[in-house]
């Protein structure tokens, strides 16, 4: 790094200095400069560079470093005043405010000192002629502080009634500052009116609206407003993550996350930021950091994680358990250093009170990743079934009461309730040695068997044959039915469909002698029709005829059997129901569709009015895809909600996850995008419950920051897009879905201002596309990673991107994007080192490739064509309009009268071929002619001619008139402003000026 040798040298040293992340680098950079400067030996160059030293300091991790500097600076102040300039004079004042806020974070300075310190800035502001307003600001902060709220409730009315100057702080940090006391004054929502100018960013500085999103989270969340939090967080921790400074604010993230069942995320975070642990600059900041670190391992240990390994302070490892002690200990022992300063309890009784708080939500869904737990969740009771019975009462004894368990028991399976299978269970556990008789050992046996899905078939031929001993053949083939199919699920279904025949058989002559019931018989039934459809299921394409027929006819069967018995009875009705979502599969592979749609919705009714409405979630599911593919998206839409509101409590976390994902789907496409981003997020939620966030919560994920970004969300959506990305692989999502995520993302990143980072992201998916048959999104891809490129200060890297850009959309024909990216290297070119004749020389060749195009097209023979050919002439008037402004940028400081006013004329001319064509496209190109035109205008004012500048002012007004008259629609933004440019130009002196004045002709 190279000696500073003069004044203006060092301050571009401070300034590229200012520009650099926040922390210790920086500032050893700052004492650095402030050590050259001595050497310069000039007063002033010293005093700006302990002004700068200062303010590295205020916003790092060494914030205690700070006074020393300020002492200085004041000395010098009291000494030598007429050294500093007006704007450091300014500096030295404002940075008293941050003097008083730094000896409160510092408990070793005594509270009697800081009340002197505050009585010296309030005499210096005075003669200074400053209004007390910073004072009282900074008297309110002290008294909030040791806790005494009668005098900060006074210093607070008496900071807001005084005169706002320029000792004030900004509006984002005064109103942030008003929003925390009415929050910790327990009045939420007023805090959240005082920020809103803040949150919908009206107001802004360099650590606004990070400090107001990180304190708005509990606010929002006990209020009830806990979408708004999960927005608040995503966009709040992307800004303070990478400032040291904010550390507080940091733990107010790692807060949230402890609060709202998202403690594997708040352990990230801790992860992020291992100094935070150790930082000792700011004591403050440190306590509360250390207050949230036990309050998330508490949560831990209290989800019986407590010896799990966790991010700590360096040096030796540590459980949940381990850091809780640790961190609680050490922000107490703080705590109480700042209590024998301030002579209050206040800030203890605060700590302790923050480490004690309950979660304010069970589980909020935040759509990002995080690694699962690795110990579960204390389990919850299952919901009861719609018409469950009270429990049964224990006996005397404390023991369950067998008879009461086994009624409800018989009732959930008789009536096919929920949890039947776990109540057999729990009946099998209460009778323990109990001889049992053989039904209620057959009914044990066969529920356990259910339980056990394909292994189960051991067990079913045990239930039939203690059905038979138990006088009941009809069951007993029923639970031989039952032990055929699950052979099936297992892959034999040869065998299966050998052994439910001969059961088919006995059962159908049983039932013909009233040896059993309908129930036992379409239950056999059942089982063969189920066996009979397999193929249907299994197959990815069509299915013999004669296996599809063989189906159909079981179903119908079971059907004929039933619907004269099912009034009344859920088990027949439930039969009947799934007989014709059978009938409906068999229609689907018959190509059927629109009968198959019918008899899915009419089976789902059936379940529905059965009591059972858990059943129809599956026939729901598969009616909307085929909706969705028959173009009903208002039949899809339906059937997913019916689907997730007839699953309930019922459905298993993957279902729910891809119920939640279609739906959010279809609200997509028919543009609603918030409530489509809704259910994309309980999609991500439910994957991730279900243990599949590396496949289908990526999918989900991927899905809601395309709705994020569709909404104009581009912190959030690239919050969740970060997230998807490592697990949107080419082998299982697909190259195409890595390519969008990767666009998707840096175009976040390019809204976001974060173009290094957007054009490394759009250069990955350049990449990837590079390799594609069609080029047209390699092309896309190409051209965005040069405008990155390009907004990074990077124009030689830019230049190249352009330049392979216009490769590939001259291979592809398409005109308009080489022009652009032709434009785009012309200003590269003058902004850079080729200068102004390889500016002119690319934007020429830009109208060029336009021109030839034009002239080689035919004459358009239908609509696309000739939108085409629209496209192609506005980009014609694009360019000789930008040729006239990068002309006239071009001109040479100190060049001569007359070199200007040939630049001028040239730059003139290239503006009204613009005029012309644009005015060629009719109404449609109304609001570039208009702008091409005041363009002109002020040309025509830079060149003396007045007159012609106010002509060219009234075409505009004229211009905006006629399309009023003819009734065009006109944006009307756009009409206020070109109006009052017009104006602006009619209102230009009479007089012709001597010469041009360059500084007006990019107007």
């Amino acid at each position: 790094m190279s000696e500073i040798t003069d004044f203006e040298a060092l301050r571009h040293a401070m300034a590229e200095n200012s520009e650099q992340p926040e922390g210790p680098a920086r500032n050893a950079r700052a004492e650095q400069l402030l050590a050259e400067a001595e050497r310069l030996g000039i007063p002033l160059a010293v005093i700006e560079a302990l002004g700068h030293l200062l303010k590295v300091y205020n916003y790092s991790s060494e914030k205690d470093k700070m006074f020393v500097p300020f002492a200085r600076l004041l000395r010098m102040w009291d000494e030598r005043p007429e050294d500093f300039d007006e704007y450091e004079a300014h500096s030295l004042h404002w940075v008293f405010k941050w003097m008083s806020s730094g000896m409160l974070e510092q408990p070793h300075i005594p509270l009697a000192s800081i009340e002197k310190w505050l009585a010296e800035m309030e005499r210096r502001y005075r003669l200074a002629g400053y209004s007390e307003r910073a004072v009282r600001g900074c008297e309110f902060q002290v008294a909030a502080h040791i806790g005494d709220i009668p005098r900060a409730e006074r210093a607070y009315a008496a900071w807001l009634a005084a005169e706002r100057d320029r000792m004030a702080d900004c509006h984002a940090c005064e109103l942030q500052a008003q929003g925390w006391w009415q929050a910790v004054r327990g009045r939420d929502a007023k805090a959240l009116e005082l920020w809103r100018p803040v949150l919908d960013g009206a107001y802004a500085c360099a650590h606004e609206p990070h400090t107001t999103l990180a304190s708005s989270l509990l606010p929002l969340l006990r209020l009830g407003r806990p979408d708004e939090a999960r927005a608040h967080h995503l966009r709040g921790l992307r800004l303070v993550r990478p400032m040291e400074s904010m550390r507080d604010a940091y733990a107010d993230h790692v807060e949230f996350c402890a609060l709202t069942g998202n403690e594997a995320r708040g352990l990230e975070l801790l992860a992020e930021r291992p100094a935070y642990f150790t930082d000792d600059g700011d004591p403050r900041s440190k306590l509360d950091f250390l207050a949230v670190v036990a309050l998330l391992m508490d949560r831990l240990t209290g989800l019986g994680l407590g010896e799990r390994p966790v991010p700590g302070p360096a040096g030796r490892s540590w459980t949940a358990r381990e850091l809780a002690e640790h961190a609680r200990g050490q922000a107490l022992e703080l705590a109480a250093r700042f209590d024998r300063r301030n002579g209050t309890p206040y800030v203890g009784e605060r700590i302790r009170a923050r480490m004690a708080r309950r979660p304010l939500v069970e589980r909020l869904p935040l759509g990002v990743r995080t690694a699962r737990p690795a110990a579960p969740r204390p389990a919850t009771a299952a919901p009861a079934a719609p018409a469950a019975a009270p429990a049964a009462a224990p006996a005397a004894s404390g023991e369950p009461d067998l008879a009461a368990l086994l009624a409800e028991a018989r009732r959930l399976s008789d009536t096919l309730q929920p949890h039947a299978v776990e109540a057999w269970a729990a009946v099998a556990r209460a009778a323990g040695d109990t001889e049992l008789d053989a039904r209620t050992r057959a009914e044990i046996a066969d529920h356990e068997a259910m339980g056990r899905g394909p292994e189960g078939a051991a067990l079913f031929e045990r239930a039939a044959e203690l059905y038979a001993q138990a006088g009941d053949p009809g069951e007993a083939l029923a639970a031989r039915a039952r032990a055929a199919y699950v052979r099936a699920l297992a892959g034999d279904t040869e065998e299966a469909l050998a052994a439910v025949g001969d059961l088919y058989e006995r059962v159908l002559a049983l039932y013909a002698e009233d040896g059993t019931g309908v129930r036992q018989a379409a239950s056999v039934l059942m089982s063969r029709a189920r066996i009979l459809m397999r193929p249907l299921h299994e197959a990815d394409g069509p299915v013999p005829p004669e296996v599809r027929a063989a189906a159909e006819a079981a179903a119908r069967e079971v059907l004929a059997l039933v619907e004269g018995h099912a009034e009344g009875d859920v088990r027949l009705a439930v039969r009947a129901a799934e007989a014709r979502a059978m009938l409906a599969e068999a229609a689907v592979h018959t190509g059927e569709l629109e009968e198959a749609a019918r008899l899915f919705a009419r089976a789902a009714r059936e379940f529905v009015d059965a009591g059972v409405p858990w059943f129809a979630v599956e026939y729901e599911a598969r009616l909307a895809g085929l909706a969705h593919h028959l173009g009903d998206t208002a039949g899809a839409e339906r059937a997913l909600r019916a689907a997730l509101e007839h699953g309930g409590p019922h459905l298993e976390p993957p279902g729910r996850a891809q119920l939640h994902l279609q739906l959010a789907e279809v609200l997509g496409g028919r543009g609603d995008a918030e409530e489509a981003a809704e259910h994309a997020l309980q999609a991500t939620h439910w994957a991730d419950e279900a243990g599949e966030g590396r496949t289908l919560g990526a999918w989900a994920r991927q899905h809601l920051g395309g709705l994020l970004v569709r909404q104009g969300r581009w912190a959030e959506a690239a919050e969740v897009l970060e997230s998807a990305l490592p697990d949107i692989t080419a082998e299982t999502h697909g190259e195409g879905a890595v390519v969008q995520t990767l666009w998707r993302l840096g175009d976040c990143l390019s809204e976001l201002g974060e173009h290094r980072a957007a054009a490394e992201r759009r250069l990955q998916a350049a990449e990837i596309a590079r390799h594609w048959p069609e080029q047209d999104d390699h092309a896309t891809l190409a051209h965005l990673a040069a405008e990155s490129l390009g907004n990074a200060d990077l124009p030689d890297e830019a230049d190249r991107a352009y330049a392979r850009a216009g490769e590939l959309w001259r291979a592809l024909g398409r005109v308009p994007g080489l022009v652009r990216s032709l434009r785009a290297r012309a200003w590269l070119a003058l902004r850079g080192t080729s200068g102004a004749d390889a500016a002119r020389e690319l934007m020429a060749r830009a109208l060029r490739e336009c021109e030839a195009a034009l002239a080689a097209a035919a004459p358009p023979d239908d609509a696309d064509e000739a939108a085409a050919r629209f496209r192609l002439v506005a980009e014609l008037g694009n360019t000789h309009r930008q040729f006239g402004d990068l002309l006239a940028r071009s001109v040479a400081e100190g060049a001569e009268d007359a070199a200007i006013r040939a630049v001028f004329e040239e730059a003139l001319a290239q503006t009204e071929r613009a005029v012309a064509v644009f005015a060629s496209l009719g109404a449609d190109g109304l609001h570039s002619r208009t702008g091409a035109e005041l363009a002109a205008g002020w040309l025509e004012a830079d060149l003396g001619r007045p007159a012609a500048a106010r002509a060219r002012a009234r075409a505009v007004l004229d211009a905006y008139a006629d399309a009023a008259d003819a009734g065009d629609a006109v944006d009307a933004e756009t009409v206020r402003a070109r109006r009052a440019e017009a104006e602006q130009l009619l209102r230009l002196p009479q007089e012709e000026p001597a010469s041009p004045a360059p500084k007006s002709a990019t107007g």
